[in-house]
Parts: structure tokens; sequence; C-alpha cells
């Protein structure tokens, strides 16, 4: 078996629901590898996502956990299999492993939901926008450094899958540059908020009900419900949530937050009342 230097989130993920099927078993580490015919160095390996595992051997572990639900060992075993190396690759290396692997996901969801509080979410952001963003990272960019991530934030709008957002009022009035920048972003969201794919919604400083919209986050959808992912902002680079536990917990607080913004149309109208403020 040949060991991956840095498995991405996506690899990751596989063998963290690999070992979550091997707990539910009652088994540790040494002998599910004794069923498997491995090491347990080399079972490690395949839970940690530093070694691939094959369609044929996921299939009989599924079957030594007595794992029987043959919707979530498909979806697994295409995790296990799937060799796609999409646009993102390019940035191997160049970028943070977090841009990867957002990236990564949003291609792999089935859809996404965003509450977004003080910035415009990046899939929405104008290149403009996203720049005054990145130009205030501390400590700065480099001219070429900066560039970069902006290309990549571009490059993942390209992709048309179902989004919802839900976007507070703070995030459309805050200036991450100048009025003009901002007025092209208000466009921006007009434009997008008809797109097909997009469901935005707003919430206005005089609606009731904020506390249930206090924090932002992007839920991406898997295949199954248990292989959703939650992604959320740190000092250095995005947290992938996953447990079962808090993904039930996000999926209630985006109902919430929902349930507390304006509807499409009246959102709409909100943005187009702002843009001729400025």
């Amino acid at each position: 078996m040949t060991t991956r230097r840095e498995p991405t989130a996506r690899q990751k993920r596989l063998g963290v629901e690999l070992r979550r099927l091997r707990d539910a078993a009652g088994l540790n580490a040494r002998q599910a590898a004794a069923m498997l015919g491995v090491n347990h160095v080399q079972m490690s390996h395949i839970e940690s996502g530093l070694t691939g595992v094959s369609e044929e051997r996921l299939r009989r572990l599924a079957s030594h956990y007595a794992c029987t639900d043959e919707e979530f060992i498909n979806a697994l075993v295409t995790m296990a299999t799937d060799r796609t190396r999409g646009w993102w690759e390019e940035y191997r290396g160049r970028l943070p492993t977090s841009f990867l692997d957002l990236a990564e996901l949003e291609h792999h969801a089935a859809s996404l939901r965003d509450v977004a509080i003080l910035f415009v979410p990046g899939r929405l952001q104008t290149e403009d926008y996203a720049r005054a963003i990145f130009s205030a990272r501390l400590p700065e960019l480099t001219d070429s450094e900066l560039e970069l991530r902006v290309r990549h934030r571009m490059t993942r709008q390209e992709s048309t899958i179902p989004h919802e957002v839900v976007i507070h009022e703070a995030a459309l009035r805050i200036r991450v540059s100048d009025r003009a920048t901002s007025r092209a972003q208000l466009d921006r969201l007009l434009e997008l908020s008809e797109a097909d794919h997009i469901t935005l919604r707003v919430i206005p400083f005089d609606l009731d009900g904020f506390a249930r919209a206090s924090s932002t986050m992007t839920y991406a959808s898997g295949p199954l419900p248990k292989l959703d992912t939650v992604v959320r902002d740190a000092p250095h680079g995005s947290v992938l949530i996953d447990s079962e536990a808090q993904l039930n917990t996000y999926r209630t607080s985006f109902r919430r937050v929902e349930a507390a913004s304006l509807e499409a149309d009246r959102s709409r109208e909100f943005i187009h009342k702002l843009t001729k403020e400025l």
C-alpha cells in the first residue's frame, strides 16, 4: 500500500467513517486488521486517510462490521474509488491545503447552505470585494499570493450546485473597500439572486430573532445526511465538522435562521434599496 504524504479532507473523511463503523461494531484496530489480512499499522493508515482502500476491501470491512446500509456503503465506495483531479489541484503547494479541501468539498456536495453575518460568502463575492478581503489579512500577503487566492475564489463560483444563502444586513453594509466596490457587490447579489441555483434571503437589523442567526457557517450536503459537512472559519483556515450530533445542531440552526429571514422577493427589494443609499 502506498502511503500518502498529505491526504485530502475527503480521504480523511472516508477513514473517519470506516473507524466509526469499526467502533460501532465493538472491534479494535488490531481485530479489524486481522480480518482484512493486514497489520494494525496499515489499518491505522487506512483510517487516517494515509492509505487508500479498494472497493473489495471496503466491502469486506463493512461486512465484518455488520453494516447493512447498502446506500451508505456504496457512497463510501465512491469516495474510495473516485480519482477526480479537479481544477483545485493546480493550486496544490501554492495555497494552504484548506483552500483545496474547500473546493473539493464543494465539487462533491449535493447542495450548499450559507449563513453570513459579517461578509458576503466567498462564492458570491465580486473580484474587487474578494481582493479587499484578502488584502486585509495579517500578516500581509505578497501580490502573487493575493492574486492566487482571488483567482481560486473566482473559479469556485463557476459551479452551479443548489446554493441557499442567508445573509445579515451587517454583511451587506460593511464596506470592505470603497463605495464603488460595495455598490458593485450589491448589484452582483441582485444578479445572482435571479439565478436558478441560488436562493438568497436577508436578515435586516430590525427583524426579530437575530440571536438564532449569530453564527457564520457553510453547510455542505453529501450524498447522504450522515456524510454532510459543516465548514467554520478559524484563525488559521477552515475547520470541517462532521460528527452526527453537531450536524444535527447545524441543520436546526439553519432552519431557524431561514425562518427568521425575509422571503427571497422581499430580500431582493431590500438589497435594491441598499444600492440606492450608496
